[in-house]
């Protein structure tokens, strides 16, 4: 048996894992999702969310399991994968980015986005920046569009009606990541083809910049854990093995 904590992108929460999870259990692994700081069911106010205790959140996930785990990352939950394998490398057996940011040391979020000539058919996001600052949202049409266009009405709703504003702090953080401690865990990437949220010439461009040893596509949105958890499932098991 394997362990999988798998760490959710930005608005989301644990429960978009929720069609995910009992497909991995099914395969014989046990499989852990958390909420981030102010997502999910967390109840952190915006104002109190900071780039460590996002990060810590993840590190604290892995901390309770007896053995070391494969961390999976989507979308915004590959800048906390990749800082969490920084801080416990000696409790990772592999880091696997799902359609996710894949950054390298010194960089942040923001810097890899702002690149339209290194990818140049990522899409403009659509999401709206909150009075204060703090955080920032998508519409539900928005989401559609960018998230889950191959998904069911019925995923889509219960999506919808949970997804809450992204907390802006993890966007502009920087990384500090060393080759002795997140540069020795093994990579695997698996990139979504259908992606209109990530687009494909990104995820092959972050790949070709920071490369993984294992690499893996699916035909999907930027949410197969919903339009297609199964085949997800043994991808995951395949890059994993």
């Amino acid at each position: 048996m394997t362990t999988f904590v798998f760490v959710h992108g930005a608005c989301h929460g644990a429960w978009c894992w929720s069609k995910l999870t009992p497909e991995m259990e099914a395969r014989g692994h046990r499989a852990v999702a958390l909420d981030l700081p102010a997502l999910g069911e967390d109840e952190t106010p915006l104002r109190a969310v900071t780039f460590d205790s996002t990060i810590q959140r993840v590190v604290d996930t892995i901390g309770a399991e007896t053995e070391p785990v494969i961390l999976v990352g989507h979308s915004l939950g590959g800048i906390s994968i990749t800082q969490a394998a920084e801080r416990i490398p000696e409790r990772m057996r592999r880091l696997v980015y799902l359609s996710a940011a894949l950054p390298r040391d010194g960089e942040t979020l923001e810097e890899i986005y702002a690149s339209p000539a290194a990818f140049p058919e990522t899409p403009n996001r659509s999401a709206t920046r909150s009075p204060d600052g703090l955080s920032y949202a998508f519409s539900p049409e928005a989401a559609r569009g960018r998230f889950y266009h191959d998904c069911s009405e019925e995923d889509f709703a219960y999506c919808v009606a949970r997804l809450k504003p992204q907390p802006l702090v993890m966007r502009a953080s920087r990384l500090q990541l060393t080759p002795d401690r997140h540069g020795r865990i093994p990579r695997a990437y698996i990139h979504c083809e259908d992606d209109r949220s990530i687009s494909i010439a990104m995820q092959k461009g972050m790949v070709a910049r920071s490369p993984c040893d294992r690499v893996a596509s699916l035909p999907t949105s930027h949410s197969p854990f919903l339009s297609a958890p199964a085949r997800l499932a043994e991808t995951l098991c395949a890059v994993s093995a």
